[in-house]
């Protein structure tokens, strides 16, 4: 607090000096005015710049392992994943945990409490602390190198796609030329189409499932096919995905894994260790991409 202040003192001191050598067409009055105000907004900007430090060092995490450390940085806004990753580094929960599968090119993954002193060659990944979260997937946090996102169950077992209550994993991926997010783009809205449609036949079974009791398969065909319809222009009408220019920059300079956005709680985000978050992702692993050699963590809040 000291050599902030002081180095706050010397300054304004300086800043004084040469407010000394304003243009003279400022009257006295003016002037003393204009020494309040900015006297006043000096203070502010001294207090917000202390507060933003204090903010990012409290919301700062140390994932600690054999190859290095890994400080994370975690969101304000999502904070149900916040408040909970934290508890659970407060408890300890994940020291001595694995980061049990290792993918190149693709991501790291920990916090299996199954994976405390499992023997090895055990197929690890289906632990929990008995509960998920809330999904808070935010369109302004995506898949890009060293994000942090909570892993969780998928396909139609888990349609509010809830998070794991202790699995995460770090995002290392690749880095894509613009036209294949352009592809990607296109496979995605595939894919969302698809989706969307199923909806549609999900909502008309009961009418689909008379014709079928009532042997109408001209009416059912009819009845499709004007269900189709009906749902193509319905979808034309849906907005359609697409990256945005700050997506764009960083899967095409750091890389990332950009099919898995708006589908996982990205929550976190890697500040310094991107180096060890390469060196995990490039150890040999066996056929469940457990790596050969336990790689344990710790998780620690910075002081």
């Amino acid at each position: 607090m000291r050599k902030r202040a002081g180095k706050n003192f010397t300054q304004w001191k300086m800043f004084m000096s040469e407010f000394q050598q304003l243009p003279l067409r400022i009257d006295h009055n003016n002037r003393m005015k204009l020494i309040v105000l900015l006297l006043i907004a000096f203070v502010g900007i001294g207090i917000s710049c202390s507060n933003a430090k204090q903010s990012s060092d409290k919301d700062l995490v140390v994932i600690s392992t054999d190859f290095g450390d890994i400080k994370l940085k975690l969101y304000d806004d999502t904070p149900e994943h916040k408040q909970n990753f934290l508890k659970l580094i407060d408890e300890a929960y994940y020291d001595g945990l694995l980061f049990h599968r290792v993918m190149e090119n693709f991501m790291i993954q920990g916090g299996d409490p199954d994976s405390k002193d499992a023997a090895p060659g055990v197929r690890l990944g289906g632990g929990n602390p008995g509960y998920t979260i809330p999904a808070e997937i935010l369109p302004q946090h995506f898949h890009k190198k060293g994000a942090l996102a909570a892993a969780r169950r998928g396909g139609p077992s888990n349609p509010e796609k809830r998070s794991s209550g202790s699995q995460f994993y770090i995002v290392q991926g690749e880095v894509f030329t613009p036209g294949k997010l352009d592809t990607m783009e296109m496979m995605m809205n595939s894919r969302d189409k698809n989706e969307f449609l199923q909806e549609k036949f999900a909502e008309a079974k009961p009418q689909l499932d008379e014709y079928r009791e009532n042997n109408d398969q001209d009416g059912f065909n009819i009845f499709v096919a004007e269900l189709r319809a009906a749902a193509d222009s319905a979808w034309t009408e849906q907005p359609q995905f697409s990256f945005t220019d700050e997506q764009r920059e960083a899967y095409t300079t750091i890389g990332g894994y950009p099919s898995l956005d708006g589908e996982y709680t990205v929550f976190g985000e890697v500040v310094d260790g991107l180096d060890v978050l390469d060196k995990i992702a490039a150890v040999e692993t066996d056929r469940y991409d457990r790596p050969n050699t336990d790689i344990k963590m710790e998780i620690k809040r910075t002081k």
